[in-house]
Protein backbone atom coordinates (compact mmCIF):
# COMPACT_ATOMS: atom_id res chain seq x y z
CA UNK A 1 0.00 0.00 0.00
CA UNK A 2 1.53 3.25 -1.40
CA UNK A 3 0.67 6.75 1.35
CA UNK A 4 0.17 10.25 -0.36
CA UNK A 5 0.37 13.58 1.11
CA UNK A 6 -1.30 15.75 -0.65
CA UNK A 7 -1.29 19.09 0.27
CA UNK A 8 -4.59 20.66 -0.76
CA UNK A 9 -7.62 23.42 0.26
CA UNK A 10 -10.13 21.38 2.06
CA UNK A 11 -12.34 24.27 3.05
CA UNK A 12 -15.76 23.42 1.07
CA UNK A 13 -17.17 26.36 -0.43
CA UNK A 14 -20.79 26.66 -1.83
CA UNK A 15 -21.51 27.42 -5.55
CA UNK A 16 -24.60 29.80 -7.03
CA UNK A 17 -27.55 28.13 -7.12
CA UNK A 18 -28.48 28.55 -11.26
CA UNK A 19 -32.13 28.29 -9.94
CA UNK A 20 -31.57 31.11 -7.43
CA UNK A 21 -29.38 33.46 -10.01
CA UNK A 22 -31.80 33.31 -12.39
CA UNK A 23 -35.10 33.89 -11.17
CA UNK A 24 -36.61 37.50 -10.95
CA UNK A 25 -38.72 36.71 -8.15
CA UNK A 26 -35.82 35.94 -5.92
CA UNK A 27 -34.74 39.46 -6.66
CA UNK A 28 -38.28 40.88 -6.02
CA UNK A 29 -38.49 38.65 -2.32
CA UNK A 30 -34.73 40.61 -1.87
CA UNK A 31 -36.33 44.09 -2.54
CA UNK A 32 -39.53 43.20 -0.52
CA UNK A 33 -38.08 42.39 2.71
CA UNK A 34 -34.55 44.21 2.76
CA UNK A 35 -35.82 47.21 5.35
CA UNK A 36 -36.56 44.55 7.75
CA UNK A 37 -33.26 44.14 8.61
CA UNK A 38 -31.89 48.10 8.78
CA UNK A 39 -31.66 49.69 12.05
CA UNK A 40 -34.31 51.00 13.83
CA UNK A 41 -33.09 54.52 13.84
CA UNK A 42 -29.84 56.65 13.77
CA UNK A 43 -28.80 55.08 17.31
CA UNK A 44 -25.79 57.53 17.73
CA UNK A 45 -28.40 60.41 18.53
CA UNK A 46 -31.11 58.38 20.50
CA UNK A 47 -29.86 55.08 21.69
CA UNK A 48 -25.58 55.26 22.58
CA UNK A 49 -24.58 57.96 24.57
CA UNK A 50 -21.38 55.82 25.32
CA UNK A 51 -19.91 54.83 22.02
CA UNK A 52 -19.57 57.48 19.42
CA UNK A 53 -19.15 57.38 15.91
CA UNK A 54 -15.36 56.83 15.44
CA UNK A 55 -15.59 53.80 18.18
CA UNK A 56 -17.86 52.08 15.43
CA UNK A 57 -15.59 52.66 12.69
CA UNK A 58 -12.43 51.13 14.37
CA UNK A 59 -14.05 48.29 15.61
CA UNK A 60 -15.44 47.92 12.08
CA UNK A 61 -11.95 48.25 11.07
CA UNK A 62 -10.90 45.03 13.38
CA UNK A 63 -13.68 42.91 12.49
CA UNK A 64 -12.99 43.51 8.58
CA UNK A 65 -9.18 42.31 9.53
CA UNK A 66 -10.16 39.28 10.86
CA UNK A 67 -12.54 38.44 8.80
CA UNK A 68 -9.72 38.70 6.31
CA UNK A 69 -7.11 36.99 7.84
CA UNK A 70 -9.04 34.17 8.73
CA UNK A 71 -10.15 34.03 4.63
CA UNK A 72 -14.19 34.42 5.90
CA UNK A 73 -16.99 34.41 3.08
CA UNK A 74 -17.08 37.55 1.44
CA UNK A 75 -21.07 37.86 3.26
CA UNK A 76 -19.72 37.45 6.67
CA UNK A 77 -18.35 40.97 7.58
CA UNK A 78 -21.04 43.04 6.28
CA UNK A 79 -23.48 40.61 8.12
CA UNK A 80 -21.41 41.14 11.42
CA UNK A 81 -21.88 45.12 10.89
CA UNK A 82 -25.90 44.08 10.35
CA UNK A 83 -25.92 42.52 13.55
CA UNK A 84 -24.34 45.14 15.13
CA UNK A 85 -25.78 48.28 14.25
CA UNK A 86 -29.48 46.59 14.94
CA UNK A 87 -28.23 45.71 18.32
CA UNK A 88 -26.85 48.78 19.11
CA UNK A 89 -30.14 50.48 17.64
CA UNK A 90 -32.21 49.01 20.79
CA UNK A 91 -29.57 48.17 23.62
CA UNK A 92 -27.46 51.13 25.40
CA UNK A 93 -24.18 49.66 25.48
CA UNK A 94 -21.08 50.75 27.08
CA UNK A 95 -17.94 51.58 25.20
CA UNK A 96 -16.24 49.08 26.84
CA UNK A 97 -18.49 46.49 25.99
CA UNK A 98 -18.22 47.47 21.78
CA UNK A 99 -15.52 44.74 21.03
CA UNK A 100 -16.76 42.11 22.41
CA UNK A 101 -19.87 42.91 20.57
CA UNK A 102 -18.24 42.94 17.20
CA UNK A 103 -16.52 39.64 18.57
CA UNK A 104 -20.19 38.10 18.89
CA UNK A 105 -21.45 39.32 15.66
CA UNK A 106 -18.53 38.05 13.85
CA UNK A 107 -18.87 34.65 15.81
CA UNK A 108 -22.55 34.57 14.53
CA UNK A 109 -22.18 35.86 10.88
CA UNK A 110 -19.41 33.18 10.62
CA UNK A 111 -21.76 29.96 11.99
CA UNK A 112 -24.68 31.12 9.27
CA UNK A 113 -22.60 31.73 6.16
CA UNK A 114 -18.94 29.90 6.96
CA UNK A 115 -18.72 25.83 6.28
CA UNK A 116 -15.97 25.95 9.18
CA UNK A 117 -17.22 29.04 11.49
CA UNK A 118 -14.97 30.84 13.65
CA UNK A 119 -14.19 29.63 17.10
CA UNK A 120 -14.77 31.30 20.46
CA UNK A 121 -11.42 30.98 21.40
CA UNK A 122 -10.12 32.03 18.14
CA UNK A 123 -11.86 35.52 18.47
CA UNK A 124 -10.53 35.71 22.01
CA UNK A 125 -7.24 35.49 21.20
CA UNK A 126 -8.22 38.19 18.28
CA UNK A 127 -8.84 40.65 21.52
CA UNK A 128 -5.44 39.98 22.97
CA UNK A 129 -7.33 37.77 25.32
CA UNK A 130 -9.14 40.32 27.08
CA UNK A 131 -12.73 38.63 26.74
CA UNK A 132 -13.17 34.91 27.84
CA UNK A 133 -14.63 32.60 25.66
CA UNK A 134 -17.11 31.88 28.31
CA UNK A 135 -18.23 35.69 28.70
CA UNK A 136 -18.44 35.71 24.54
CA UNK A 137 -21.03 32.49 24.63
CA UNK A 138 -23.01 34.08 27.22
CA UNK A 139 -23.19 37.51 24.99
CA UNK A 140 -23.83 35.30 21.76
CA UNK A 141 -27.38 34.64 23.69
CA UNK A 142 -27.89 38.11 24.53
CA UNK A 143 -27.49 39.52 21.25
CA UNK A 144 -29.35 36.68 19.82
CA UNK A 145 -32.77 37.71 22.34
CA UNK A 146 -32.12 41.50 21.20
CA UNK A 147 -32.06 40.44 17.42
CA UNK A 148 -35.07 38.24 17.84
CA UNK A 149 -32.89 35.41 16.59
CA UNK A 150 -33.69 36.88 12.70
CA UNK A 151 -30.13 36.48 11.23
CA UNK A 152 -30.58 35.76 7.55
CA UNK A 153 -30.64 39.53 7.38
CA UNK A 154 -30.38 40.61 3.55
CA UNK A 155 -27.12 42.01 2.82
CA UNK A 156 -25.58 44.38 -0.34
CA UNK A 157 -23.86 40.83 -1.08
CA UNK A 158 -27.08 38.82 -1.77
CA UNK A 159 -27.83 41.78 -4.93
CA UNK A 160 -24.21 41.67 -6.60
CA UNK A 161 -25.20 38.27 -8.78
CA UNK A 162 -28.42 39.58 -9.49
CA UNK A 163 -27.35 43.11 -10.59
CA UNK A 164 -24.49 41.91 -12.75
CA UNK A 165 -26.13 39.36 -14.94
CA UNK A 166 -28.80 41.96 -16.27
CA UNK A 167 -25.84 44.11 -17.23
CA UNK A 168 -24.13 44.16 -20.14
CA UNK A 169 -20.66 43.31 -18.94
CA UNK A 170 -17.75 41.56 -20.80
CA UNK A 171 -17.25 37.76 -19.52
CA UNK A 172 -13.51 38.43 -19.11
CA UNK A 173 -13.96 41.02 -16.31
CA UNK A 174 -16.71 40.05 -14.16
CA UNK A 175 -14.44 38.19 -11.28
CA UNK A 176 -12.39 41.82 -11.53
CA UNK A 177 -15.60 43.66 -11.22
CA UNK A 178 -17.13 41.26 -8.72
CA UNK A 179 -13.98 41.79 -6.14
CA UNK A 180 -13.71 45.26 -6.59
CA UNK A 181 -17.51 45.60 -5.48
CA UNK A 182 -16.59 43.49 -2.98
CA UNK A 183 -14.65 45.92 -1.71
CA UNK A 184 -16.57 49.06 -2.28
CA UNK A 185 -19.75 47.22 -0.08
CA UNK A 186 -16.95 46.09 2.79
CA UNK A 187 -15.65 49.76 3.25
CA UNK A 188 -19.28 50.98 3.19
CA UNK A 189 -20.25 48.37 5.89
CA UNK A 190 -17.23 50.62 8.03
CA UNK A 191 -18.70 53.73 7.27
CA UNK A 192 -21.82 54.58 10.00
CA UNK A 193 -23.12 56.99 6.78
CA UNK A 194 -24.36 53.75 4.83
CA UNK A 195 -25.74 51.95 7.76
CA UNK A 196 -29.32 52.99 7.21
CA UNK A 197 -29.03 52.73 3.33
CA UNK A 198 -30.73 50.04 1.92
CA UNK A 199 -28.69 47.16 0.98
CA UNK A 200 -29.60 47.04 -2.53
CA UNK A 201 -28.70 51.07 -2.82
CA UNK A 202 -25.35 49.70 -1.70
CA UNK A 203 -25.23 46.82 -4.07
CA UNK A 204 -26.21 48.91 -7.05
CA UNK A 205 -23.67 52.11 -6.15
CA UNK A 206 -20.84 49.81 -5.24
CA UNK A 207 -21.58 47.87 -9.13
CA UNK A 208 -21.76 51.40 -10.65
CA UNK A 209 -18.30 52.83 -9.18
CA UNK A 210 -16.78 49.86 -9.77
CA UNK A 211 -17.51 49.54 -13.52
CA UNK A 212 -16.26 53.57 -13.88
CA UNK A 213 -13.61 52.62 -11.70
CA UNK A 214 -12.53 50.13 -14.38
CA UNK A 215 -13.24 52.36 -16.70
CA UNK A 216 -15.42 49.43 -18.56
CA UNK A 217 -17.94 52.59 -19.22
CA UNK A 218 -15.84 53.37 -22.02
CA UNK A 219 -16.15 50.81 -24.42
CA UNK A 220 -19.84 50.33 -23.74
CA UNK A 221 -22.31 53.26 -24.43
CA UNK A 222 -25.23 51.37 -22.44
CA UNK A 223 -22.99 51.65 -19.67
CA UNK A 224 -21.99 55.49 -20.20
CA UNK A 225 -23.16 58.13 -16.98
CA UNK A 226 -27.12 58.86 -16.85
CA UNK A 227 -27.64 55.03 -19.05
CA UNK A 228 -26.03 52.90 -16.24
CA UNK A 229 -27.77 54.84 -13.63
CA UNK A 230 -30.89 54.36 -15.33
CA UNK A 231 -30.30 50.59 -15.57
CA UNK A 232 -29.78 50.05 -12.54
CA UNK A 233 -32.54 52.07 -10.96
CA UNK A 234 -34.65 49.45 -13.32
CA UNK A 235 -33.30 46.51 -11.84
CA UNK A 236 -33.48 47.31 -8.33
CA UNK A 237 -37.26 48.74 -8.77
CA UNK A 238 -38.37 45.90 -10.66
CA UNK A 239 -41.79 45.58 -8.59
CA UNK A 240 -42.49 49.73 -8.71
CA UNK A 241 -44.58 51.35 -11.35
CA UNK A 242 -41.33 52.56 -13.28
CA UNK A 243 -42.20 56.26 -14.39
CA UNK A 244 -40.07 58.62 -15.27
CA UNK A 245 -40.08 60.83 -12.51
CA UNK A 246 -39.71 57.81 -10.29
CA UNK A 247 -37.05 56.68 -12.31
CA UNK A 248 -35.11 60.20 -12.43
CA UNK A 249 -35.23 59.89 -8.40
CA UNK A 250 -33.74 56.15 -7.79
CA UNK A 251 -31.35 57.15 -10.61
CA UNK A 252 -30.50 60.20 -8.33
CA UNK A 253 -30.03 58.50 -5.19
CA UNK A 254 -28.00 55.66 -6.76
CA UNK A 255 -25.52 58.54 -8.48
CA UNK A 256 -25.74 59.80 -4.92
CA UNK A 257 -24.47 56.45 -3.38
CA UNK A 258 -22.20 55.66 -5.95
CA UNK A 259 -20.66 59.36 -5.40
CA UNK A 260 -20.20 59.01 -1.83
CA UNK A 261 -19.18 55.36 -1.88
CA UNK A 262 -16.76 56.80 -4.35
CA UNK A 263 -15.21 59.30 -1.44
CA UNK A 264 -15.14 56.82 1.00
CA UNK A 265 -12.45 55.30 -1.20
CA UNK A 266 -10.52 58.20 -1.89
CA UNK A 267 -10.43 59.48 1.73
CA UNK A 268 -9.10 55.34 2.51
CA UNK A 269 -6.74 55.61 -0.46
CA UNK A 270 -5.68 58.96 0.97
CA UNK A 271 -5.05 58.18 4.61
CA UNK A 272 -3.07 54.94 3.65
CA UNK A 273 -0.37 57.18 1.87
CA UNK A 274 -0.41 59.58 4.03
CA UNK A 275 0.45 56.72 6.89
CA UNK A 276 3.21 54.90 3.86
CA UNK A 277 4.24 58.61 3.66
CA UNK A 278 4.92 58.69 7.63
CA UNK A 279 6.77 55.38 7.47
CA UNK A 280 9.08 56.07 5.31
CA UNK A 281 9.86 59.31 6.40
CA UNK A 282 10.21 57.93 10.40
CA UNK A 283 12.93 55.29 8.31
CA UNK A 284 14.95 58.00 6.86
CA UNK A 285 14.70 59.78 10.27
CA UNK A 286 16.61 57.31 12.01
CA UNK A 287 15.66 56.00 15.55
CA UNK A 288 11.40 56.80 16.27
CA UNK A 289 11.04 58.97 19.28
CA UNK A 290 8.14 57.31 22.29
CA UNK A 291 6.47 60.47 21.17
CA UNK A 292 5.81 59.74 17.48
CA UNK A 293 5.60 56.00 19.22
CA UNK A 294 2.58 56.49 21.36
CA UNK A 295 0.94 58.87 18.14
CA UNK A 296 1.00 56.59 15.83
CA UNK A 297 0.14 53.27 17.81
CA UNK A 298 -2.27 50.85 16.12
CA UNK A 299 -5.89 51.97 16.32
CA UNK A 300 -7.30 49.18 17.73
CA UNK A 301 -10.47 48.58 19.78
CA UNK A 302 -8.81 47.59 22.75
CA UNK A 303 -8.13 51.47 22.80
CA UNK A 304 -11.54 52.08 22.83
CA UNK A 305 -11.82 50.56 26.51
CA UNK A 306 -9.36 52.67 27.97
CA UNK A 307 -10.72 56.07 26.04
CA UNK A 308 -11.93 58.91 28.85
CA UNK A 309 -14.60 61.09 27.05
Amino acid sequence: MELLCLEMDTIIRARPDPNLLYDDRVLQSLLTIEERFLPQCSYFKCVQKDIQPFMRRMVATWMLEVCEEQKCEEEVFPLAMNYLDRFLAVVPTRKCNLQLLGAVCMFLASKLKETRPLTAEKLCIYTDNSIRPQELLEWELVVLGKLKWNLAAVTPNDFIEHIMRKLPLPEDKLDLIRKHVQTFIALCATDFNFAMHPPSMIATGSVAAAICGLQLNSTNRSLWGDNLTELLAKITNTEVDGTAILLVICGDLLKACQEQIERVLMNNLREGRQQQQKQQQQEQGGPRSKALDDQDQSSTPTDVRDINL
